[in-house]
């Protein structure tokens, strides 16, 4: 998958250069290109932004460099998103779904935004990342990298993706290592045992009860009726009060 951001500040992208991501890029499962916006001005200063018609505080980012900048790694297949807080909500549905696409183009705003003749003239769908505002896009945009990135084929092992949070509509179960025993508490026997069925059997309870407690929105009455009649036969009723 390719990824083109057009930014103004390229160097605030540098945490995608380490970890899983950095190794999907050495592996060109993933290619990230960052345009600096800035190179497209045509004012000798490298000014991109103008005070906004009718008055207001703050800047506008220019349509016209936008879109030479947009031009410039524009494709077929392109499918371009600008990250701003009033775009629909990113969620693992969402991830999985833009994970399939060939190449996306993300456009991170800045300062007060972006001349709107140029947002609807390119953009095909506006992401949030959360109901909250962020200085610009560039925090958003390696957001997204990142969780779309995981579900690249090749990135991940296969089982990485599908019992992690929200793959299944819960959150994870809970995972131990060692030491089997810490400040006095004991890894779960289950997960010593060896029986795998046992084993799912107490990670998908785990989940549950994981989702009930953390984000119980996110079930519906019969599972919050079981997760609850899981807590009350496992003797777990302290859990509901932490």
């Amino acid at each position: 998958m390719k990824f083109d951001v057009l930014t103004l500040f390229p160097e605030m992208f540098e945490p995608l250069k380490h970890s899983i991501i950095e190794r999907a890029s050495k592996q060109n499962l993933i290619d990230i290109n960052l345009i600096n916006i800035r190179d497209f001005s045509k004012d000798k200063h490298k000014k991109v932004d103008d005070t906004p018609y009718g008055g207001g505080a703050g800047m506008v980012v220019r349509a016209d460099v936008v879109y030479d900048a947009y031009q410039s790694v524009k494709e077929d297949n392109s499918k371009v998103i600008y990250l701003s807080p009033q775009g629909k909500k990113l969620n693992q549905a969402k991830v999985q779904e833009l994970s399939k696409e060939k190449h996306l183009i993300l456009l991170c705003g800045h300062y007060e935004g972006i001349d709107q003749r140029v947002l609807d003239e390119i953009v095909d769908e506006e992401i949030s990342i959360g109901d909250y505002v962020l200085t610009g896009g560039e925090l958003p945009a390696m957001v997204l990298i990142d969780s779309v990135s995981r579900y690249v084929e090749g990135v991940l092992a296969e089982d990485s993706t599908k019992e992690e949070s929200f793959s299944q509509g819960y959150l994870e179960y809970s995972q131990y290592t060692r030491p089997e025993e810490f400040n006095g508490k004991r890894v779960p026997e289950v997960l010593t045992s060896g029986n795998h069925q046992k084993i799912e059997q107490w990670r998908r309870k785990s989940s549950l009860i994981n989702t009930f407690l953390k984000r119980p929105e996110l079930l519906d009455n019969e599972k919050i009726e079981e997760a609850k009649k899981i807590i009350s036969e496992e003797n777990e009723s302290e859990i509901l009060n932490k």
